[in-house]
């Protein structure tokens, strides 16, 4: 089924690097902890014409740097879901997320069957099953702790580490999404009618392979776990592994829309 029209609702949350009017389906994919939408902006050129790349854009960054900061797992994710369902009403919508943004995919993917919009397919990606995450307070720690938790999972280079202003500007949005992520209290498994995977990096200090393939419980349809070289940020240096993965196990989910 090819999306007729082309929707524009949720402008303020969903950031089109590479607009495709007649894509068959929309990939929408939610950022880590102190990122952004850009974090995905090289994805849409690796991705066939038949799918459009939607990245969310979190209030608080970069072109939303004048907005409040969420600070709770379930403002976010219902706003994400907000701005989501439209596009699931028009056309098959695929979600993607990134460690805190796995956790917000997977609760927007839970609103979306909730209003009988379930997502053609769910990826999780450097996160434990919500009823296997760890307990932590980072977000309660002074800067310099937290700032080192950047340096710890990798993924960011020398020159942000090692410059002020930047760590000025970025505490905050990483403070507030470390709270979002530390306070979330998903409840027992509720398993979705969604085909999910699970990726995780070999050597990622945040999630276990028994971790990630914990997510298994959070569905009643097919689910995959796939394991890749590397640590929390393997997805950068296997970009094109991680983007070759998607087109294949969930393209049998992409024929299905609401």
């Amino acid at each position: 089924m090819k999306i007729q029209t082309r929707a524009t609702p949720g402008q303020d949350w969903l950031r089109c690097y590479q607009p495709r009017p007649s894509a068959r389906i929309r990939l929408v994919c939610f950022p880590h902890a102190g990122g952004n939408a850009a974090f995905y902006r090289s994805w849409a050129a690796r991705l066939p014409g038949e799918v459009e790349l939607l990245a969310v854009q979190y209030p608080g960054r970069m072109d939303r740097a004048s907005e409040p900061l969420i600070r709770r797992m379930d403002e976010m994710a219902g706003r994400a879901a907000a701005a989501v369902a439209p596009l699931a009403r028009i056309g098959p919508v695929a979600l993607f997320g990134h460690s805190l943004g796995a956790s917000v995919a997977h609760e927007t993917a839970r609103r979306l069957t909730a209003q009988g919009l379930p997502p053609a397919a769910l990826a999780v990606s450097g996160r434990p099953a919500p009823h296997r995450l760890r307990d932590s307070a980072v977000h309660l720690a002074d800067d310099d702790t937290l700032w080192a938790e950047l340096g710890r999972l990798g993924g960011t280079g020398n020159e942000v580490l090692d410059s002020d202003p930047i760590k000025e500007l970025a505490l905050p949005v990483l403070r507030a999404d470390y709270e979002a992520a530390e306070t979330y209290t998903p409840g027992p498994p509720d398993p979705l009618p969604v085909p999910t995977l699970a990726f995780t990096g070999d050597d990622d200090p945040e999630v276990t392979l028994d971790e990630a393939e914990a997510w298994a419980e959070w569905t009643c349809d097919s689910f995959r776990r796939i394991v890749f070289p590397g640590g929390h940020f393997y997805l950068v240096p296997g970009e094109s592994r991680v983007v070759g993965a998607l087109l294949g196990p969930l393209s049998r989910g992409w024929g299905a829309g609401p």
